[in-house]
């Protein structure tokens, strides 16, 4: 873990220890003050929200069951981890659409990673970059740039 691999035998595991944590209320899932306001929104515009992480299903579920900012789950419609393939393989956003019934175009994809926009961009998705620090530089980018997920609205309409 502490090498950040990506190994799916290996998340699985954390998953496991992270929800005994979880459990005995001595892990809380950080999110950052912005998602709760934005996830509120995206429900009421009816937009629909899933999770592609490296990081095992079962442990984005004690991470936002445990959220800081309470249960999130209900607003997640779907999760995905590394068993439905490599996060920088576009067949891998190709089936994430799939499974959340739409076409490519119609996701639009954020994250923090450009190799991953690149994969969900080549499966036909919008994308995003996310940088949370205004001041982190982050290299040029073809995907649009947003801060937080209060600018995720204008990145929804492009």
């Amino acid at each position: 873990m502490d090498q950040d691999r990506k190994s799916t035998g290996l998340k699985s595991l954390q998953g496991k220890i992270w929800e005994e944590g979880y459990r005995s209320g001595e892990l809380k899932g950080e999110v950052y003050p912005d998602v709760l306001p934005a996830l509120e929104r995206w429900r009421a515009e009816g937009i629909d929200v899933a999770i592609f992480s490296s990081g095992s299903v079962q442990a984005q579920r004690s991470l936002f069951r445990n959220s800081v900012a309470g249960d999130l789950t209900r607003f997640i419609r779907g999760y995905f981890d590394t068993t439905t393939g490599p996060k920088r393989e576009p067949e891998s956003y190709t089936r994430i659409a799939g499974a959340v019934q739409r076409s490519p175009s119609e996701v639009l994809f954020v994250s923090d990673i450009a190799e991953e926009l690149d994969a969900a961009k080549a499966a036909g998705m919008r994308t995003a970059l996310c940088v949370r620090r205004l001041e982190s530089r982050h290299p040029a980018s073809e995907h649009q740039v947003i801060h937080s997920f209060e600018e995720s609205s204008r990145a929804e309409r492009e």
